[in-house]
């Protein structure tokens, strides 16, 4: 759930998403569900010559799945909040 809640933190935010097949995903994040999906609004693919039927497409629903990478803005990563929540999380992983 670590992640889940640091990427429902980035709502509204711009952000690329790798996937699998090496399409690369610049958008606006409008949501993320517990699977990791994602939905992203606004976006561009950075390699338009190699994805050309992707250049019309405005909106776009990622399945968690098939993602391998999600580039973040460095000023949007608190990296105390995120080592806090880990060490949260493990101790009460332990605990159960």
């Amino acid at each position: 759930m670590l992640f889940y809640s640091f990427f429902k933190s980035l709502v509204g935010k711009q952000i690329t998403v790798e996937l699998k097949n090496d399409l690369a995903i610049v958008g606006t994040l409008v949501s993320v569900d517990q699977y990791l999906n994602f939905k992203l609004k606004d976006i561009s693919v950075t390699e338009e010559d190699r994805f050309p039927h992707m250049i019309s497409v405005k909106n776009c629903f990622i399945r968690g799945s098939v993602v391998r990478y999600v580039h973040i803005p460095p000023e949007e990563v608190n990296t105390q909040l995120l080592q806090d929540s880990a060490r949260i999380e493990a101790r009460e992983q332990k605990k159960g």
